[in-house]
C-alpha cells in the first residue's frame, strides 16, 4: 500500500545446545503478513482520514439535485425521456467511482491516479454503459421501432398507449369551477360560469375544446388532472373557483399544461356582478394567448356572442340551463326550465343565447307531446331559433338549433341544410354543431360526411353517451352493424341501464339479422326498456322467426299501449309482414299526424318492401329530401 506498515522483525531464537528445528521463514513474507494485518486493523481510521464518507454523502446530495434538475428541465423543455434516463444511470455509475477517487485524493489530493487505475475506472464505465442496453427502452421508442401487429390496427387504444400521451397541440377542457360560496344552491352559477367560458373558447377555430358533458363528467370525483387530461385527450385544462356574495363575485382561474404538469397562468378577479361578462372575456383572451392562439382582428368579440349584460337575466338563464342539463327530459322538468328561460328573456329581450336555449327545450317538449299540442310548440321553437339567429348572426350554435328545428319538426331538409352549413362555418369546434350536422347528413343519405361528423363529435365530447348513440345511428345507416353495436355498447358503458339505448340496440340487432339475440333481449322481464318498444320489437322478431301467431299477439299489445301515437311504426311492421296496403295506409296517417319518425323515411330499411310502391314514391317526393 502507499504507507509502510510498522512492525518488528522476527528471527529464530537460539539457546544452549543444538538449535531447535524450525521452518525457515522469508523475511519479506513475514513483513508482508504483518503489514496486511496492520492495514486491516487500521482501515476505519484511514477511511476517516481520506474523507471517503464525506465524499460519498456529498455525491449523493449532488446526484439528488442533479436528477431533479434534469427532470424539471426535461418537463419544461419537453426533452425526450431518454435524457433523464441517461442522467440517472450515469449518476448510478458514478457512485462506486467516488469512493475510489476519494481514497486516492482525500488527503489534500497528494496522490495521483496511475495508468492501471485509469484503466479500471474506464472499464467500470464501459461495463456500466453496456448494462444500459439490458434495460427495456421506453414505450415511445418501441412504438417507433417495433413492427406493428395486426391487432394494433383493430384496437384503437392498445395497452402500450397508456404510457404515451400526445394530445392535440391546441386542445383544452374547461372543468366545472368549484362553488366556494358555501351555499350548494349556487352550484348552477359556478357551473354556468364554466360553461360560458367553454362556449366562448369553442368559438375559436384554432382551438379544440372538449364539450360540456365530458368536461363536467368528472365533477364531484376525486380524479387528478393528469387522469382527466388522458381521458379527454387534451393538452391543457382550465379550472378555478367562484365565490359569490351579494352583488360581488370572485373568480379564480388557472391554466395547466397537462403534458408537463406546470401551471401556465393564473389570475383572480374581484368584480361586481354586472362585470361578470368582462371577466369571462378577459379569462378567455388570456387562455387563448397562453395557448398561442392568434386572435385575428377583433376576434375576441366572439367570446361575447349571444350573451347579455343584464346580471339578473344571466342568473335566470343559468337556472334554466341547469334544469335543462339534468338529463331527465320529463315534461315537468322541461317546463320548469322554460319558465326560467322566459324570465331571462323578459329581463333582456335581446338575449340571443336564451332564445337558442328556449328553442332546444321546446323541441324536446314537442317530442313528448301529442299531435294537437305539439303543433304550437313547433311554431314557438322555430320562432325562438330564428330570433336567436337574428340577434346574433355569428352565433354558430343558434344556426345548428334552427337547423334541427327545420329538419326534425318541419321536415324542411333543404332549409335545414343551409342553416347547418352556416353553423359548421361559424363553429366547427362545437360538439353540438357536429352532432346535429352528422345526423342530418345521415337522414338525407350523405353517409360519408355523416361518419366524419359523428367521429368529430365523439372526439370533442368523449365522455357523453349521447354522441356515441348518434354515431351508432349513423353507422347503422351505413350498414356497418358491428361498428354500430360497438358504439352502442360504449354508450351503455357510459350510461348503464339507459332504456333509451335499447331501441337503438334493437334496430341494430334486427337489421343485422340477429333475431334470436333480439328475442332474448326483449323477452327478458328485467330488460329496462319502454313497454311500447318491447311489444314493437317482439312483433317484428316473432314474425322473422316464423312465429306469426305470437307476432300478432304482440301487435295487439302494442296497439293497446301505443294507440295512434306512432303510425309510422305500424307502417314498418306491416311492410315487414308483406302487407303493403296496410303499410301505405299507416304512412298516410303518419303524414297527417306529422309523426317525427318520418324524418327516417329516405333510408329506413324496414320500409324497403314497399319502397317501389307509387304512394311511397309520392310521399318521398313530398318530403323533399335533397338529392
Amino acid at each position: 500500500m502507499s504507507d509502510t506498515p510498522a512492525g518488528s522483525e522476527g528471527s529464530p531464537q537460539g539457546g544452549s545446545g543444538a538449535p531447535a528445528p524450525s521452518i525457515p521463514t522469508s523475511p519479506v513474507a513475514h513483513a508482508t503478513h504483518e503489514a496486511e494485518a496492520s492495514w486491516w486493523s487500521g482501515v476505519w481510521p484511514r477511511i476517516k482520514e481520506h474523507k471517503i464518507a464525506e465524499w460519498t454523502v456529498a455525491y449523493v446530495a449532488f446526484a439528488f439535485v442533479a436528477l431533479h434538475g434534469a427532470t424539471l428541465l426535461s418537463d419544461a423543455l419537453e426533452w425526450p425521456h431518454a435524457i433523464v434516463r441517461l442522467v440517472t444511470f450515469l449518476l448510478i455509475l458514478g457512485f462506486p467511482i467516488v469512493p475510489i477517487l476519494a481514497w486516492y485524493h482525500g488527503v489534500r489530493a497528494l496522490k495521483r491516479v496511475s495508468g492501471s487505475e485509469l484503466i479500471i475506472i474506464a472499464l467500470l464505465l464501459v461495463i456500466g454503459g453496456s448494462l444500459l442496453w439490458l434495460f427495456p427502452r421506453p414505450t415511445a421508442e418501441r412504438v417507433r421501432t417495433e413492427t406493428p401487429s395486426p391487432l394494433a390496427t383493430i384496437n384503437p387504444r392498445p395497452e402500450s398507449s397508456a404510457q404515451i400521451f400526445a394530445p392535440p397541440a391546441h386542445s383544452i377542457a374547461v372543468l366545472p369551477f368549484v362553488n366556494m360560496s358555501g351555499d350548494a344552491t349556487q352550484d348552477y352559477f359556478s357551473d354556468g360560469i364554466s360553461e360560458e367560458l367553454l362556449n366562448a373558447l369553442s368559438r375559436l377555430n384554432d382551438l379544440q375544446v372538449v364539450a360540456r358533458t365530458s368536461s363536467f363528467s368528472f365533477k364531484g370525483q376525486n380524479v387528478n388532472v393528469s387522469t382527466i387530461a388522458r381521458e379527454l385527450n387534451v393538452g391543457a385544462i382550465l379550472e378555478g373557483s367562484v365565490r359569490r356574495a351579494g352583488n360581488t363575485v370572485r373568480i379564480t382561474a388557472q391554466l395547466i399544461n397537462t403534458v408537463t404538469g406546470f401551471h401556465l397562468w393564473s389570475e383572480t378577479y374581484d368584480r361586481p356582478l354586472n362585470d361578470i361578462f368582462k371577466v369571462q372575456t378577459e379569462v378567455a383572451t388570456a387562455v387563448a394567448q397562453q395557448l398561442e392562439i392568434k386572435l385575428a382582428g377583433n376576434e375576441s368579440t366572439k367570446f361575447e356572442v349571444g350573451g347579455t349584460k343584464n346580471p339578473d337575466a344571466y342568473d335566470a338563464y343559468l337556472r334554466g340551463q341547469r334544469l335543462y342539463f339534468t338529463d331527465i327530459y320529463t315534461p315537468a322538468t322541461l317546463r320548469m326550465a322554460l319558465e326560467a328561460i322566459d324570465q331571462a328573456i323578459a329581463l333582456d329581450p335581446n338575449y340571443a343565447g336564451a332564445y337558442a336555449l328556449r328553442a332546444s327545450v321546446l323541441v324536446n317538449l314537442a317530442y313528448s307531446s301529442k299531435a294537437d299540442s305539439a303543433s304550437p310548440l313547433r311554431e314557438h321553437a322555430r320562432a325562438s331559433a330564428e330570433r336567436a339567429v337574428a340577434l346574433a348572426p355569428d352565433f354558430g350554435d343558434a344556426y345548428a338549433i334552427l337547423g334541427r328545428v327545420r329538419e326534425q319538426l318541419f321536415f324542411d331538409f333543404v332549409g335545414a341544410g343551409a342553416e347547418l352549413d352556416r353553423a359548421l362555418a361559424l363553429a366547427p369546434g362545437s360538439a353540438l354543431v357536429q352532432r346535429i350536422a352528422a345526423q342530418y347528413s345521415a337522414l338525407i343519405g350523405h353517409i360519408e360526411p355523416a361518419l366524419i361528423g359523428a367521429q368529430r363529435a365523439v372526439s370533442l365530447d368523449p365522455q357523453n353517451w349521447l354522441v356515441y348513440a348518434y354515431q351508432a345511428e349513423v353507422l347503422l345507416d351505413a350498414k356497418r352493424y358491428s361498428e354500430a353495436l360497438a358504439a352502442t355498447q360504449h354508450a351503455q358503458a357510459l350510461k348503464p341501464g339507459a332504456s333509451e339505448l335499447n331501441e337503438l340496440l334493437g334496430e341494430i340487432l334486427f337489421n343485422s339479422g340477429q333475431f334470436e339475440q333480439l328475442r332474448q333481449l326483449y323477452e327478458t322481464p328485467a330488460t329496462p326498456s319502454d313497454e311500447a318498444d318491447r311489444y314493437y320489437f317482439l312483433t317484428l322478431t316473432y314474425h322473422a322467426l316464423g312465429r306469426q301467431a305470437d307476432a300478432e299477439h304482440e301487435l295487439d299489445q302494442f296497439k293497446k299501449v301505443n294507440g295512434d301515437s306512432s303510425p309510422y311504426r305500424y307502417a314498418e311492421i306491416y311492410a315487414q309482414w308483406g302487407n303493403a296496403p296496410a303499410a301505405l295506409k299507416s304512412l298516410v296517417r303518419a303524414e297527417q299526424a306529422h309523426d317525427t319518425y318520418l324524418m327516417f323515411l329516405k333510408l329506413d330499411p324496414l320500409l324497403d318492401p314497399i319502397r317501389n310502391e307509387p304512394p311511397f314514391k309520392a310521399l318521398l317526393t313530398r318530403m323533399n329530401f335533397p338529392p
